[in-house]
């Protein structure tokens, strides 16, 4: 039995109403146009030549939006239809699908003796005597109930033509995130050169039927968080609520223990919280032995009043002095995680406009240069960035506004230190010691046991002190060039499901 290498869609699956003036697509059909975008595989949409102009122009158009084929299909002229598409695609490996209405069944049964494989989406109330099912012989003729079935059913017929050693990855994310991975290359449903199936879950169809024949599930919870409750309580678990649908995920795979998460949820609560960060960060002070310089988290202060008495002691105390930053302790996951401050004065505080409970970090002078780290699997991977100046730059800027607080979102706006652009990013490489933080990726990874996160990094000036103020999980590395990070982004992943990952990891330069 050979892969599907190709689908075309009959454009009776896709179109939603016979509106010949004003057509539109099922939104199931948007949905997997948009899925099969970049698959690895190739498609196209067929139609037939009575079809009204209006709708062969709506289907062109998402053609042309999604860089598919058309294709004219008459049922009396079907070996032209075979030789076009063939023609097109060209290849001899695997096999050609195409995906109808149940009332176009009988008139491609034809392309059955062509090596085509039919996918009719079934009628409701429809039943049929052939049905594909994972882990069944499969027929020529596949039915399926919902659109949104079939990456499943590609993947899953892949699977069987490539043999055991292929590994099918379930992946979950918002689809923003998605997209900039798929972009990439990142989730073919074709097999990767290394043996891995990737096929994304859909939460309108059961998540336990999906996960039948999966390996591994990459997910980032973090998309699916409705509220994080920050209480004087330990167990950070409790206080996240997910969505419906993620806290189905976990209920599966807390029953199936054999299925791989990659990465575990319960691994990925340190990095949703910042002072837990803050306190893992402390634990760097053993790696500092065997280098001139010195690696570290910034000093810190949890605050849950901006009025508590004696703030100002406090911030003393931990040897916070100003300015300062301020960020909600929830990092990820809510929509005001990421609203921050630079404070300028003491007086300050007692207005601000930061969620509570936040975290006052020490601001770091550091030239403007941030280096951006990605641990994937047993390859670390670097990016010199432009970050916010220095302090005596940035409180110019803010004496022009009487010293307030600078208010801004680090998603999207940081204050950039614009006199300070020239310099080179060689001079800036020479300034980091890689060694040093390789130790401490490597010790990050042992100690939060994650398969793919990032960690910023600046350079105290005067000190040479090697800060870390950032960490976060499943970053999209998009500094790092695609024919580098997506063949790494595998490799991680493979080993992650075949259990034979490296314990240590090694920058790459």
């Amino acid at each position: 039995m050979c892969g599907v290498k190709g689908i075309v869609f009959d454009a009776s699956l896709l179109l939603a109403t016979n509106d010949d003036e004003s057509p539109s697509l099922r939104p199931a059909a948007n949905y997997l146009l948009r899925k099969l975008r970049y698959s690895n595989i190739k498609t196209g949409i067929s139609y037939g030549p009575d079809l009204s102009a209006p709708k062969v122009r709506l289907l062109q158009e998402k053609a042309r939006l999604y860089s598919y084929n058309c294709f004219v299909f008459k049922s009396s002229a079907i070996d032209n239809f075979v030789s076009e598409v063939s023609l097109e695609w060209g290849g001899n490996i695997g096999s050609y699908m195409h995906v109808v209405s149940s009332y176009k069944d009988e008139e491609i049964s034809q392309l059955i003796s062509s090596g085509w494989l039919i996918t009719v989406l079934r009628s409701p109330g429809k039943v049929s005597d052939v049905e594909y099912t994972p882990g069944t012989e499969n027929p020529s003729k596949i039915f399926i109930k919902k659109l949104e079935e079939l990456p499943l059913t590609i993947c899953h017929l892949n699977k069987k033509a490539m043999g055991k050693e292929v590994k099918t990855v379930g992946y979950l994310m918002k689809p923003s995130r998605e997209e900039d991975f798929a972009k990439r290359g990142a989730f073919p449903l074709n097999p990767t050169p290394n043996g891995l199936i990737f096929v994304a879950l859909n939460y309108e169809l059961p998540i336990s039927w999906q996960l039948q024949d999966i390996d591994g599930v990459l997910h980032k919870a973090t998309d699916d968080i409705i509220t994080v409750e920050m209480s004087s309580s330990s167990d950070f678990e409790n206080k996240v609520t997910y969505t419906e649908g993620m806290q189905e995920l976990q209920r599966y795979i807390r029953c199936h223990p054999d299925c791989r998460v990659i990465d575990p949820f319960s691994n990925i609560y340190p990095v949703l919280d910042r002072l837990k960060i803050q306190q893992i960060l402390g634990g760097l002070e053993n790696l500092n032995s065997k280098s001139c310089s010195k690696i570290r988290g910034p000093h810190f202060l949890k605050v849950v009043d901006f009025h508590e008495p004696k703030l100002e002691d406090k911030l003393a105390d931990a040897k916070l002095s100003l300015p300062n930053i301020v960020k909600p302790q929830v990092a990820c996951g809510v929509a005001d995680a990421h609203s921050m401050a630079i404070v300028f004065k003491a007086d300050s505080y007692k207005d601000l406009n930061v969620p509570l409970p936040a975290i006052v970090q020490e601001y770091v002078d550091h030239s403007s240069t941030m280096f951006k780290f990605y641990v994937v699997g047993k390859k670390i991977f670097f990016a010199i960035k432009k970050s916010t100046p220095n302090a005596d730059t940035l409180i110019k800027l803010a004496e022009e506004m009487e010293l307030k607080p600078l208010l801004f979102d680090s998603l999207k706006s940081l204050p950039v230190d614009k006199d300070n652009q020239q310099q080179s990013q060689n001079k800036d490489n020479k300034r980091i010691d890689h060694e040093l933080v390789t130790d401490a990726a490597n010790w990050l990874r042992r100690v939060l046991d994650l398969t793919i996160f990032g960690f910023d990094v600046v350079i105290q000036e005067g000190t040479g002190d090697h800060v870390i103020v950032d960490v976060n999980y499943l970053p999209s590395f998009k500094e790092v060039p695609d024919e580098v990070a997506i063949p790494t982004f595998w490799e991680a992943l493979k080993e992650k499901l075949t259990g034979k990952q490296s314990t240590e990891a090694a920058i790459l330069l």
